[in-house]
């Protein structure tokens, strides 16, 4: 072409998480029986949708609103309930007017990144979620700023590499964090979010922290929301979803909730530009929206949330427990979200590491897919080829530690167990082999 059209940041747009799919696939049809644990889709892995909540939706689907545009920030009775949601629980105050609907926090990520000026950046944990830092690496140009989470305390974020960072780097201009944490599972006690809060005023720096998981939480804490802790000078948003604690991830339905946007004029402009853009897509997807205020304050919402965290938790015990006493194999248990992280530290995994493929044509393929990969993408085909249990490498997480991700969604309690005994037994072998 006369141009080149490529935007600098297209390379960083990566989400291994769908992108492993095709090489599933590929095995698939080659024999192997795939089970899918590459992808935090509760609806997917079995979950059933409790029929209190088909009801609402169907009701809704009955009334001729749900079916037409609503405002463009969202619905004003939503936006207005889930304002005072925030309001109840202490900690700085908001309206409807602080509140922004997506299609999916998706949507609301691209829009966050695409509309920041290419200068500012956002550093971001490290194993990051592919969404965030796809997209902070895309809008700057270069490569996703990250902080590390620490294996050995439990994945926490390293609070002198976030200040460190800021400090000797002035193009950051806020921080990220995910709590409860995608793909590791921890949450971050008040204490830390504190400090993490105190940095931000420190430097003048907006937080961001994606609250997706808010809910799915089964730590002893239990949720501590970003508007609890940020007080009245840092400037945040916080990142919400229904998608994980309905479940409904095919809604497509998330919203921002924005702190104290009037302390700069800046931060204060930047959110008019999300509004703005809004504006020229009319507005985000009606039903759901509508759905929130009634689900939320169903009476048997709560006892809903306490079952499945309580499941989760349960799950998050059993899984961790498969992992004791392997050599060379770190596992902090969740505690929140649904997913788990097999940590291998440096030097555990190595390129002499493999198992025989008795498939031949199998073995044809991933060999080819070998030459080349990283330690942990070595192992996660061999588990492939092995298992069909499909994982996500650690190292895709815009991280260098090795390790996956798995999830802990499998509702049917012996494949469940079958799966991580067999994902034990095979790294046991596999480390052997070398």
């Amino acid at each position: 072409m006369r141009r080149n059209i490529v935007h600098s940041g297209a390379d960083a747009l990566i989400y291994e998480i769908r992108q492993i799919v095709a090489i599933a696939k590929q095995i698939e049809s080659l024999g192997v029986e795939i089970t899918w644990e590459n992808i935090g889709d509760p609806v997917q892995k079995g979950e059933q949708i409790v029929p209190w909540m088909k009801d609402i939706v169907r009701d809704l689907v009955g009334m001729d609103k749900s079916w037409g545009y609503t405002a463009t920030q969202g619905d004003p009775t939503t936006r207005n309930f889930l304002a005072e949601r925030v309001n109840e629980r202490g900690g700085v105050q908001i309206t409807g007017d602080d509140i922004f609907f997506f299609n999916g926090l998706g949507d609301a990520v691209a829009k966050i990144f695409g509309f920041m000026r290419r200068e500012a950046r956002i550093i971001g944990p490290s194993p990051a979620y592919s969404t965030l830092s796809s997209a902070e690496a895309a809008h700057s140009g270069y490569e996703h700023l990250t902080y590390d989470l620490l294996p050995e305390k439990g994945w926490m974020p390293d609070l002198l590499d976030i200040e460190n960072k800021i400090k000797y780097n002035d193009s950051i201009a806020g921080i990220l964090l995910i709590n409860p944490d995608n793909p590791t599972g921890a949450v971050y006690p008040k204490e830390v979010m504190q400090e993490i809060v105190k940095i931000c005023e420190k430097y003048d720096c907006v937080l961001i922290c994606d609250e997706t998981y808010a809910h799915v939480n089964f730590s002893s804490g239990g949720s501590i929301h970003l508007s609890e802790v940020i007080g009245d000078k840092v400037c945040g948003m916080a990142l919400r979803s229904i998608s994980k604690e309905f479940p409904w991830p095919g809604a497509r339905c998330g919203w921002l909730e924005v702190f104290n946007r009037k302390n700069d004029p800046s931060f204060e402009r930047y959110i008019k530009s999300l509004l703005d853009a809004k504006m020229l897509e009319v507005c985000s997807t009606t039903l759901p929206q509508l759905s929130i205020p009634k689900i939320y304050s169903h009476p048997n919402f709560i006892p809903h949330l306490k079952m499945r965290n309580e499941k989760f938790r349960k799950r998050a015990e059993i899984a961790t427990s498969y992992f004791d006493g392997l050599e060379g194999v770190q596992v902090v248990e969740p505690k929140g979200a649904f997913y788990l992280t097999v940590h291998f530290p440096k030097g555990v995994l190595n390129k002499k590491m493999n198992l025989p493929i008795l498939n031949a044509k199998v073995s044809e393929y991933v060999n080819s897919l070998l030459v080349g990969a990283k330690e942990d993408r070595r192992l996660v085909l061999y588990l492939l080829a092995l298992t069909g249990i499909c994982v996500v490498p650690l190292t895709s997480f815009c991280c260098d530690k090795d390790g996956f991700r798995v999830t802990l969604l499998e509702e049917n309690e012996e494949k469940f167990h079958w799966i991580f005994k067999t994902l034990r037994d095979t790294i046991k072998k596999y480390l052997e082999s070398a």
